[in-house]
């Protein structure tokens, strides 16, 4: 396919003038050979440079049209010369010397111009003439040009700073933000990318890594000084007496509902010589005094057991926080309540539980979730639009990311170019550029071929004028 295409650009060129190189072939048969050495260590392969678009194709017929002008005006002002020749041989008269003059000189223009405009892209004529099909062969140095180029005007800190302060980003979006639709649109899309997010990640995976992070991070850290210390305040600041009067009333409700459960049991631990009716009497005795002592303890806030219980609760508290021995069962009842497999399931199906929520929140447009971020967005963006501060405090955070990144990477971003550029097919690079600049380029010969013509029609009259 690639010898077809060169065999029809050779064919279509045939009747576009001198700059249709005849030795266009083998300078790229040349070139090709030079960069064969470069694909084969790596370079980048070349996508943008490796065909041509419907675009391309017009482009490429708008240079062909150019090249037939310049090229006719050429022949055109060429066959002036000879005619203006000829007739002053024929004794036509002094105007056909102004004439060839100005044709001569126009030939000379057009011919110079067409060896500049042809040297950019391909050896006139086939010939090695130095400093020629400056393209192809300096590719790659205009590549490192380039990037160079882009890297100082471009990529430097300075640059970027005043370049992000003049757009005011902090402003603009504080702006943008307060437009409910905008705030919608923006909640949406985090609602989606939250979305993706929790769909990718694999349960089992979270389960595992959230599963290990709560194992270790228990392991690592002692327990019984916290819970001491939060014992401690809890009987303090009497937060206890409350699980002690619903565990009183409980207990009595309990008691009221089950009496003969409790008589039964205790005439049940009676010996077996005693006389009934002696057990029927302990037991009732027995569940009476226990009645009356859990009833004397809800109703007392200043029963003695009560007392009691909190000097319990307050010792324990601080034999959490410095009793060796207390504090290594407390440590070996961790160890053992995470061990379980219940436990393990437990932290495993919190993070379950956790997505399912996340992604339902999500998924609902009038979920609280949302709502919140969307009320959120809208209040920063009100801020945003009128405080000079936050603005100020967004764009420096904006300024000083952009900043890190360019001068971070400021030499990956620069070898793309350069490594992009090396790795374009020469011939295509230089096809294609042509047929980017090639029609402006045209304009070049045919302004030579005027402007030559009227400096040397103005050389002829000066030196006539002089010469009288």
């Amino acid at each position: 396919m690639e010898r077809m295409e060169r065999t029809k650009t050779a064919s279509e060129g045939g009747s576009e003038g001198p700059e249709e190189a005849a030795g266009a072939e083998g300078t790229y048969g040349r070139q090709r050979t030079r960069a064969a050495p470069r694909a084969a260590a790596g370079a980048v392969p070349g996508r943008a440079m490796t065909s041509f678009s419907p675009a391309d194709e017009e482009r490429r017929r708008g240079v062909r049209r150019m090249k037939l002008t310049a090229t006719g005006l050429l022949l055109f002002v060429a066959v002036v010369y000879v005619l203006a020749k000829w007739a002053g041989e024929q004794g036509a008269g002094a105007w056909t010397g102004y004439v060839a003059a100005a044709a001569e000189a126009g030939m000379v223009g057009a011919l110079a111009d067409w060896f500049a405009v042809t040297a950019l892209f391909r050896h006139p004529l086939g010939l090695p003439i130095p400093h020629t099909a400056i393209i192809p062969t300096k590719k790659d140095q205009l590549g490192v040009s380039l990037g160079e180029f882009v890297g100082e005007n471009f990529l430097s800190q300075d640059v970027v700073r005043q370049r992000l302060r003049a757009v005011g980003i902090g402003s603009r979006l504080g702006t943008w933000l307060a437009e409910p639709e905008h705030a919608d649109r923006v909640t949406a899309e985090l609602s989606a990318a939250l979305r993706g997010a929790l769909t990718v990640l694999r349960d089992s995976d979270v389960q595992a890594v959230v599963g290990e992070a709560i194992t270790r991070r228990a392991d690592a850290q002692e327990i019984a000084p916290g819970i001491g210390k939060m014992l401690e305040k809890v009987v303090v600041d009497g937060g206890h007496k409350r699980v002690v009067d619903l565990v009183c009333v409980r207990a009595h409700d309990w008691l009221v509902a089950h009496e003969e459960e409790v008589m039964g049991a205790v005439q049940g631990g009676a010996p077996g010589w005693t006389p009934k009716f002696v057990d029927k009497k302990v037991g009732e005795r027995v569940y009476k005094e226990l009645l009356r002592f859990v009833t004397e303890m809800r109703d007392a806030p200043s029963h003695p057991a009560r007392g009691a219980l909190d000097r319990f609760l307050t010792d324990f508290a601080s034999d959490l926080q410095s009793d060796t021995d207390t504090r290594a069962r407390v440590e070996r009842l961790k160890t053992e309540v995470l061990g379980r497999g219940e436990v393990q399931d437990l932290i495993a199906s919190a993070w379950t539980a956790v997505r399912s929520m996340i992604v339902s929140a999500a998924e609902d447009e009038r979920s609280e979730l949302r709502l919140r971020v969307r009320a959120s967005l809208l209040s920063l963006g009100s801020r945003m639009a009128v405080d000079s501060k936050l603005q100020n405090k967004v764009d420096g955070w904006v300024e000083g990311a952009a900043v890190y990144v360019v001068t971070t990477y400021q030499g990956e971003i620069t070898s793309l170019i350069t490594d992009t550029v090396a790795g374009w097919d020469a011939e295509h690079t230089t096809k294609k550029i042509e047929a980017h600049i090639g029609r402006d380029l045209q304009f070049i010969r045919i302004n030579g071929t005027v402007v030559g013509s009227l400096a040397g029609l103005l050389i002829y009259v000066v030196s006539r004028a002089v010469g009288v």
